[in-house]
């Protein structure tokens, strides 16, 4: 026979004003001692050892708010950004997991902030800054450089991959465009001609910097690249299977290309995706590179351009809390306004020379 379960108590946590009444003191001076709450009176060390006695025998939790706001900052960093609401964000997670590997490191939590885009970035954002945080993360902001008397000034802010730099705000990136010149330069070495670039959204000054690299890539081999050989979209796996597809629908009887190279990997696997269901084989038939160098991109063997991700998260949370430290006279500001780490060529299994023969689209 099972044994009746026991309710747990009901009794209240003990507060500030019950060690207070069992030490014989008033609930401000058992803050002073508990929480280091200011006080105008000096604590005798008889009545801090009674009040101390008293918080051990009721079993008193410090308020951590309350220590907090005595201390003046909440030890919690804030991250914002956009998430999708149809598939993974593999870029956001690796670079969260470095924010939080970070603030953890620095005793530092971590709260998480979802926008749905970043149209009302500007005006929402003053609303994270409303003491619940000691400083904000901003990641990939879309933000306008006339957005920047919108953003709070008593609140330190770092952002990373931001779309154009902001007073006072410190950004974090990687070379895109090296890494994006140095994929599609290998892809030519390689003996390929016809590739396609399969990209990112034109505003996003990332999306640009990789098309940049593309054409440079050409420029400097003394080649042409295709006369379409740019088709842009946004940063989804839905994309990359949406923008395959239609230029292969708008190209029906011409040649394959002999290589795609996409704007991230999420792209890379929705084109991965198509090129599966159409039968044709990676990258014995057609080469398929990426750019960030995801979990899922490492799950996949996909060659792909290596971004500093998890670094990144850590760097900014590092540089975030240096910020809070110097706003609060506890440390040096950080002499930095823009920080820029080099990105990476990564071996995997989707890359091979062209095929002798060209492939026809059906």
């Amino acid at each position: 026979m099972t044994a009746p379960v026991k309710p747990r108590s009901t009794r209240h946590a003990a507060t500030l004003a019950d060690v207070g009444r069992e030490a014989g003191v008033s609930a401000m001076a058992a803050s002073a001692v508990l929480n280091g709450a200011k006080t105008s009176s000096r604590i005798a060390d008889e009545t801090r050892d009674r009040i101390l006695e008293a918080a051990r025998r009721l079993n008193y939790r410090p308020n951590a708010t309350a220590r907090a706001l005595a201390a003046g900052r909440m030890n919690t960093i804030g991250f914002a950004t956009t998430l999708s609401r149809t598939e993974l964000n593999q870029y956001f997670l690796e670079v969260f997991n470095g924010v939080i590997e970070a603030a953890a490191e620095l005793g530092q939590n971590t709260t998480v902030f979802a926008l749905a885009d970043w149209s009302d970035g500007a005006r929402r954002i003053p609303a994270f800054c409303d003491g619940r945080i000691d400083g904000l993360i901003l990641l990939a902001p879309q933000l306008a450089a006339d957005d920047a008397h919108r953003l709070p000034d008593h609140t330190p802010l770092v952002s990373i991959h931001g779309n154009c730099e902001l007073p006072g705000v410190i950004n974090l990136e990687a070379e895109e465009e090296a890494g994006a010149h140095a994929m599609v330069a290998r892809l030519l070495a390689l003996g390929h001609r016809h590739i396609l670039h399969v990209a990112g959204p034109p505003h996003v000054l990332g999306a640009r910097r990789r098309v940049d690299g593309y054409h440079r890539a050409y420029r400097e081999a003394g080649l042409t690249p295709p006369a379409d050989g740019v088709v842009a979209g946004d940063f989804s796996a839905e994309s990359g299977r949406r923008l395959l597809s239609r230029w292969l629908e708008t190209h029906r009887g011409q040649e394959m290309p002999q290589a795609i190279f996409a704007g991230n990997d999420a792209i890379a696997m929705g084109c991965l995706d198509v090129l599966t269901a159409r039968g044709i084989g990676v990258p014995q038939q057609v080469s398929v590179v990426g750019f960030d160098d995801t979990v899922l991109a490492r799950s996949a063997r996909l060659t792909t351009v290596r971004q500093p991700l998890r670094e990144l998260g850590q760097r900014a949370a590092r540089l975030l809390v240096a910020c809070v430290d110097a706003k609060l006279g506890e440390g040096p500001a950080p002499n930095v306004t823009t920080l820029v780490l080099p990105t990476e060529l990564v071996d995997g299994a989707t890359l091979s020379p062209p095929r002798a023969a060209s492939l026809r689209i059906e």
